[in-house]
């Protein structure tokens, strides 16, 4: 088992013996910047609450500018896995779930909250629904990979996505932004204006505007939305500043879409045609299959499931109608001993969909409000003892309705009031054993409270199709957590650090849609066990990275298709969400960067990713009683609801299989060359590859829901102007791969859907600043 973590950390010493000869070639250690001249400049990041240089800090962190945002084309959360091999996304209709080197949720419905903690300028998004509309006019996104269970808020037990947007500039009037077309009629634009007020007030205005067919047939895997940000930086003085920043993000279109996935009972049409399950020729082979199985009598007996309205085919009238708003402010002082920072925030989504990524219809109606605020101090950095301590709080409300509709035979509808409150208190320790040996230890308590008032309804033949809501139920559950992280990191020379850490991470448990008292799941917790390298060589003209780590991941919360009892004691189809019991997960990943001249940069990121779940048992859920399709072990079945229907549970044994969403190889690698063709003219050729080994999609492990191996290319080409304009002719996906964002079973006919990452795409991108 420990064999590949122990070979890692074998490269990691063999590369950190020599970085102490190479690195007195190197700048000294108090040069913070690289000119063009001396290769690689710095990328400074937050990830750990203070600002630093990213090759100084002692964490697995991928920091993605915003430019290279601009020319991979990412205007949405769910292509940002393109630029981090570590990072899955995937969209699930109206919610989007994250996983990093193999932790996380399925977000399939309102209950449901991410693994990997997503911040937008500094602030915890709590709805899945959320984290949309807000990838543009940005300073950069970090991927912190690995639990953040000291300095980040709730439910970071895989890691975080820290998007930051740019700031306003005092003294300084501006403007940048660009335009863009593109195949399936994509039209994109981007403006953005810094204006001064005064010489302490600076106001940022940002907007972008997102126009673009979808990606298959019937208009599905669109992209339609404005978004607008202002911020206003207020600095009286060199030791006071606050930044308001307010935002909306109005979103529309169809939204997501599923394709029918080959298998062997029925043939569908080919992939790389992208025809909708609600196409016609999608709708002509769901029909095939059903007429060749067999339904009971009040669905019209064998073959006629589809024609007697018992399943009811994918519809052409899906939509989102979402509106996202958020205000907050960052209060900066200068305390004289240390640095106080306050971050009041408040956002609030209105969500509105109609989805057939399941398969099925499901509505998705959910209003969310959440406020938070920390208070931070940190201490000076020139001093032997550093810390950072604060106070967290967060505070969420939602009021939804879900309304899933697979037919006359099954339908589920539910509308939950749920009520979060999360309160912690954190600190971090730096403490210098020598000049360049440093001890680093930290803690954080948490208590979160849950309640919960639900009325739900599960209807379908024989009884009623759609029968009224319950009386309400109730729900409060309570936890605490202490988490905690210690490490250590050694300066081998002036451009090369190695650190050591265990740290631990927890995300709630709370509630899914059922009737008590079985309707909770429990906590999650994970400790991880991390050693790595960071070093620069030759003037700072290459970069070698590398991180080893193993992961004990306990009690994951994994989310199915299962049974639920409903208000009668009858068990109906919904989505269950139960703890897997125990997973471990160790790897390495590898990444280098390259600058033999100011016109050259190569890139290079690999990681290796081995995932296994020591014990996962499911209880699947078949309301006609047929058999599962599984591609794990059937321990055995039994009547779901004796002497009322045939319903019957599957216990499945999937233990011993790979975690999902966790690639054994995933490699991203990159070119960039600059011409100077005149004094104020440069032509730039860039290409990047993302290369990933097969990886199954869901914890059900059918075999047609595993995506395979698979490459993708991108490539671009920019004339620019040093006087502030420039013309980018771009192509991404360059052979038209079909590759899998999603997959998942459509009950009772049984069949795989999926959805697809982007095809093809080009275009012409003319940008300017001034």
């Amino acid at each position: 088992m420990m064999k590949a973590f122990l070979l890692a950390t074998t490269m990691l010493v063999g590369l950190s013996v020599p970085a102490t000869a190479f690195a007195q070639e190197a700048a000294p250690s108090d040069q913070t910047e690289a000119t063009e001249d001396q290769g690689l400049g710095e990328i400074v990041v937050t990830a750990q609450r203070r600002e630093e240089s990213l090759q100084r800090a002692a964490v697995a962190v991928t920091a993605v500018g915003g430019e290279d945002l601009v020319n991979a084309g990412i205007t949405e959360t769910a292509n940002l896995g393109r630029l981090v091999p570590s990072l899955v996304v995937q969209p699930t209709g109206g919610t989007t779930s994250f996983f990093l080197r193999g932790v996380g949720t399925n977000s399939q419905n309102s209950f449901a909250e991410n693994a990997v903690a997503f911040n937008f300028n500094g602030i915890y998004v709590g709805r899945p629904t959320a984290p949309a509309g807000v990838f543009y006019d940005l300073e950069r996104v970090e991927v912190v990979k690995g639990p953040q269970g000291t300095l980040y808020g709730r439910n970071a037990t895989g890691g975080a996505i820290n998007v930051i947007p740019k700031k306003p500039v005092l003294g300084t009037f501006g403007g940048e932004g660009f335009f863009e077309y593109g195949n399936y009629d994509s039209k994109k634009s981007v403006v953005a204006l810094n204006i001064p007020i005064g010489d302490t007030v600076a106001l940022r205005l940002a907007g972008q505007v997102v126009d673009r067919d979808g990606y298959i047939s019937d208009g599905y895997d669109d992209d339609k939305g404005e978004a607008f940000r202002a911020s206003l930086l207020i600095e009286p003085s060199d030791r006071w500043s606050m930044l308001l920043v307010a935002d909306y993000y109005n979103q529309g279109g169809k939204g997501p879409g599923a394709v029918l996935l080959p298998e062997a009972r029925y043939t569908v049409p080919a992939l790389e045609d992208r025809v909708s399950i609600s196409d016609p020729r999608a709708r002509t082979a769901i029909r095939q299959l059903a007429s060749g199985i067999f339904a009971p009598p009040f669905c019209g007996g064998a073959g006629n499931f589809v024609n007697s309205g018992c399943v009811a085919l994918p519809g052409t009238d899906g939509f989102l109608d979402n509106e996202f708003i958020g205000v907050s402010a960052t209060i900066t002082g200068d305390m004289g001993f240390g640095t106080l920072t306050v971050v009041p925030a408040y956002r609030r989504s209105d969500v509105n969909v109609l989805t057939y990524v399941p398969g099925f219809a499901g509505t998705i109606r959910d209003v969310a409000e959440q406020s938070s605020l920390e208070v931070r101090l940190a201490s000076n950095e020139d001093q032997r003892l550093r810390y950072v301590v604060g106070l967290f709080y967060f505070g969420e409300n939602q009021e939804t309705e879900n309304f899933f509709r697979q037919g006359n035979i099954s339908t589920t509808r539910f509308t939950p009031r749920l009520s979060t409150e999360s309160v912690a208190a954190f600190g971090q320790l730096t403490f210098d054993i020598t000049d360049t040996l440093r001890l680093v230890a930290g803690g954080r308590y948490t208590r979160e409270d849950k309640k919960q008032l639900t009325s739900v309804a599960s209807g379908g033949l024989p009884g009623p199709i759609n029968p009224p809501l319950s009386a309400p139920f109730t729900g409060d559950l309570s936890f605490e957590k202490f988490t905690w992280k210690a490490g250590l990191e050694w300066d081998a020379g002036p451009q090369s650090l190695v650190y050591a850490n265990v740290a631990t991470g927890f995300k709630s448990g709370g509630f899914f849609v059922a009737q008590p008292p079985n309707n909770t799941f429990a906590p999650e917790t994970l400790t991880a066990y991390t050693i790595g390298a960071k070093n620069r060589f030759f003037d700072n003209k290459l970069q070698l990275n590398i991180e080893a780590f193993y992961w004990d991941y306990n009690d994951q919360q994994i989310t199915f298709v299962g049974g639920v009892r409903t208000a009668g004691g009858i068990f109906a189809q919904g989505s269950t969400t139960v703890n897997a019991g125990k997973s471990r997960i160790y790897g390495a990943e590898f990444e280098a960067r390259f600058a033999p001249s100011r016109n050259d940069l190569f890139s290079l990121n690999v990681q290796y990713l081995s995932g296994k779940y020591d014990s996962l048992i499911t209880a699947n859920f078949s309301p006609t009683g047929a058999p599962v399709t599984t591609g794990c072990r059937t321990l055995g079945s039994r009547l779901a609801n004796p002497g009322v229907n045939g319903a019957r549970f599957y216990d499945i044994d999937c233990s011993g299989r790979p975690t999902v969403n966790s690639p054994e190889w995933a490699l991203n690698l990159g070119y960039e060359r600059t011409f100077e063709l005149t004094d104020q003219l440069n032509l730039i050729f860039g290409a990047r590859g993302n290369i990933e080994s097969s990886r199954f999609m869901n914890s059900n492990f059918r075999p047609e829901e595993r995506q395979g191996s698979f490459a993708m290319a991108d490539a671009y080409a920019t004339l620019e102007d040093r006087g502030g304009w420039n013309i980018t002719a771009f192509i991404n996906n360059i052979t038209d791969e079909e590759v899998l964002a999603r997959a998942g079973t459509r009950p009772i006919l049984d069949f795989p859907v999926g959805t697809l990452r982007p095809p093809r795409t080009y275009g012409v991108r003319f940008g300017f600043n001034f």
